[in-house]
């Protein structure tokens, strides 16, 4: 299990605290579509405009963390390395050591220390041959060493490893994970399958986890996007068949999966805010700028805006370059006030274009 002890019990985290696969299951009638370039819904206030492209070349991007520096560390999913790119430039930072690479495994999530470089630490959630697991790693002139791991034991299988991590505004690590392609494991509290995890940078349960446990919600089939919005957190979850999620979270609660997918009004069990056709989205990474959630998609190849406020919903989500980018699985508040947004076209499910993957620079105005 490694340092983070996952057996114990669940108390309130007052203030802090919605997955078909990556790929195409068979999905209902749509609920919405866009024309590419041009926004769908109500909510027009949010204007985005690609100004460029970062970089090039990138194989199967997943991760992607800012530094105080102003420069970007990039994870590749299937090769284990991490990239950096700092003035228009690309250089390679590392490898990640023990990365099993699979349909939706591999190297996935990376996250900076908050107190970089006083704690000159990245961490990376990544795939093993034997379960899906949280490293720490010093990072130091553009280099990564001396990988420590600090939780392990997520389930692990082909697909539904979740693997998105953050750090929240209390300084703690939040990890989204899958199923592991085992239902059950979401509703099994000794199961850190289908969770939403909250931990020290030591692996340990974080004061005030409830029950002392290592998570924090459950219920979840696939998580891969986490953002903030002041002390709320939100998650993007992958649906089944129908219904993909924009989940606030709540400590302690339950979503459901597997007995709900979307709005499911089941007793005791928490419905999203938004939900949206398999096929219009099946979102990866999320992000929180200008009063909005930005939703990378996958399946749906668009970029979601949803006005959020509170942890509500606040008007219609509006969906942007739809179909001009191919699939999308990451997206990033940059530094400059714009988003970074990786395409995903290289994962083996996407048709590839030249240059692909890229990181496209998007700017937001209102």
């Amino acid at each position: 299990m490694g340092k983070g002890r996952w057996a114990g019990v669940l108390v309130a985290v007052a203030g802090l605290v919605a997955g078909c696969s990556d790929g195409s299951a068979d999905a209902q009638p749509s609920v919405s579509s866009s024309s590419p370039g041009q926004p769908t819904g109500t909510a027009k206030a949010v204007k985005l405009a690609v100004a460029g492209e970062v970089a090039t070349g990138i194989e199967v991007p997943w991760g992607l963390a800012f530094l105080p520096d102003k420069s970007a560390l990039v994870s590749e999913r299937d090769s284990g390395k991490v990239k950096r790119i700092a003035g228009g430039q690309v250089s390679d930072a590392g490898t990640v050591p023990g990365v099993d690479p699979s349909s939706e495994g591999g190297l996935l999530g990376l996250a900076a220390d908050p107190e970089y470089p006083k704690r000159p630490y990245v961490y990376a959630y990544y795939s093993s041959s034997d379960d899906n697991r949280i490293a720490r790693l010093t990072y130091s002139n553009g280099q990564l060493s001396e990988p420590t791991v600090i939780l392990e034991g997520i389930p692990q299988a082909a697909v539904h490893n979740g693997g998105r991590i953050r750090f929240g505004p209390d300084g703690f690590l939040y990890a989204g994970t899958g199923d592991g392609a085992d239902r059950p494991n979401s509703q099994n509290d000794d199961s850190l399958g289908g969770k939403v995890l909250r931990i020290t940078t030591e692996g340990e349960p974080a004061p005030g986890n409830p029950d002392g446990r290592l998570w924090i919600s459950k219920g979840h089939r696939n998580v891969q996007g986490l953002a903030f919005d002041g002390k709320q957190l939100y998650a993007a979850e992958f649906g089944q068949d129908t219904w993909d999620e924009l989940n606030a979270i709540t400590s302690g609660a339950n979503y459901g999966w597997p007995a709900g997918e979307g709005i499911s009004r089941l007793d005791g069990m928490v419905d999203p805010i938004a939900q949206w056709r398999t096929k219009d989205a099946s979102p990866s990474g999320i992000a929180f700028a200008k009063g909005y959630i930005f939703m990378a998609g996958l399946r749906g190849e668009r970029l979601w805006a949803i006005p959020v406020a509170d942890g509500k919903r606040t008007g219609e989500p509006v969906a942007f370059f739809t179909a001009q980018y191919g699939r999308l699985r990451t997206v990033e508040a940059a530094p400059d006030g714009s988003l970074w947004l990786t395409t995903s076209n290289t994962d083996g499910r996407g048709d590839t274009r030249s240059g692909d993957d890229r990181i496209l620079r998007v700017t937001i105005t209102q």
